[in-house]
């Protein structure tokens, strides 16, 4: 099966050096160079279009702009991007979620796609108000998924959980096509609510291995559940004509970090709950000593972003035919999607279609 590629809409703020406020307010974190105006998110918008994307993924959090009123203001500015628009299910109801989603189906001609964010984070869920404990978040979650569908199915809706309660719950019309629902989490609590509800599993980078390991987990619990899903990753992208190029490229990334910068992340992100964060922040441990290649954990796979960012810390590094090879060793593994980004994610977007993604096609990986 051909791959599905998608971008990345930076709405917290792009620039040439890694964007440093992931997980703090905007006064903790260096300013981004470019701000995330409208008119610049279409610009990233269009271009990730032109090379071919399918679907562009626009963030949650405090830390960025809004990501529903974001990717609607965005419709009209392309033609068939698709928006992979990330919400948490603490922070809105289920009816209404199923409500702005519908809606934003038909009046995009069935170009919305669902990022359910459950959230491994206990100081931002406060900031929502959502004082839930992160097991608690994900069995909510299921249910709040569970009624997202029933809404869906065109007759009122009941149901009555340990989290939620909704009665007679329906909207003005069934959204065709229903929306997928993509799904990530590495916890005992988050994989089998991802099994049993998730269209698309998304995994953070790790090495093929891990990566391969914690498909083969998700597959057999919605095997259980009679499901079939497809499987997702979430990477940044560094690709150049040669090898070198391209790893002169990260190492100027590396040295514009603040060494002050990565300890305070690091403290910051060492307090989150989430298993996948953990699991990144083991792939670099915090350390720079050993320069750019230091922190290649697998070839061309790179852990130098998660130093100073939460969430996805990796990035394929490497030549156009590097980067390609890597892909394919992914999908060898079952991974059909793939939600790239980089810095600044404009040129980088070009990067990656002109040079990437036409090695792809080579290899019939791509329509």
């Amino acid at each position: 099966m051909t791959l599905k590629l998608h971008w990345f809409l930076p709405t917290t703020g792009d620039g040439r050096t890694i964007v440093e406020h992931f997980h703090a307010s905007r006064a903790a974190g260096a300013s981004a160079a470019r701000e995330p105006s409208l008119d610049y998110l279409a610009q990233v918008a269009r271009a990730a279009e032109a090379n071919g994307f399918e679907g562009v993924l626009t963030p949650t959090g405090t830390w960025c702009e809004d990501a529903w009123l974001t990717t609607a203001a965005l419709i009209r500015e392309t033609s068939t991007l698709k928006f992979l628009v990330a919400f948490r299910p603490g922070t809105v109801s289920p009816t209404l979620a199923a409500q702005m989603a519908g809606t934003f189906q038909r009046i995009s001609r069935g170009r919305v796609l669902l990022n359910v964010v459950t959230g491994g984070d206990a100081v931002e869920q406060r900031r929502f108000g959502d004082w839930h404990g992160h097991d608690q978040r994900y069995a909510r979650t299921g249910e709040f998924l569970e009624i997202v569908r029933g809404v869906w199915s065109g007759k009122p809706f009941d149901y009555a959980g340990e989290h939620l309660e909704v009665e007679g719950a329906t909207t003005r019309a069934v959204p065709d096509p229903v929306p997928p629902i993509y799904f990530g989490g590495s916890s005992a609590a988050a994989l089998p609510v991802a099994a049993r509800h998730a269209d698309v599993y998304l995994t953070w980078g790790e090495p093929p291995a891990q990566v391969a390991e914690k498909i083969a987990k998700v597959r057999e619990l919605a095997d259980e559940q009679g499901r079939k899903l497809r499987f997702g990753i979430r990477l940044h992208t560094l690709s150049r004509d040669t090898s070198a190029e391209a790893w002169a490229e990260a190492g100027k990334l590396l040295e514009a970090i603040d060494p002050e910068r990565i300890a305070h992340t690091q403290e910051q992100l060492s307090a989150s709950e989430s298993v996948g964060q953990q699991r990144m922040a083991a792939l670099h441990g915090g350390k720079t000593d050993g320069g750019v290649r230091g922190l290649e954990i697998h070839p061309n796979l790179w852990a130098g972003i998660g130093l100073v960012r939460g969430g996805a810390g990796t990035a394929l590094v490497g030549s156009h035919g590097e980067v390609a090879d890597l892909i394919e060793e992914y999908h060898a593994h079952g991974i059909e999607e793939f939600v790239l980004s980089g810095y600044p994610h404009l040129e980088e977007a070009y990067w990656f279609g002109e040079g990437v993604r036409p090695e792809l096609l080579r290899r019939g990986l791509v329509a």
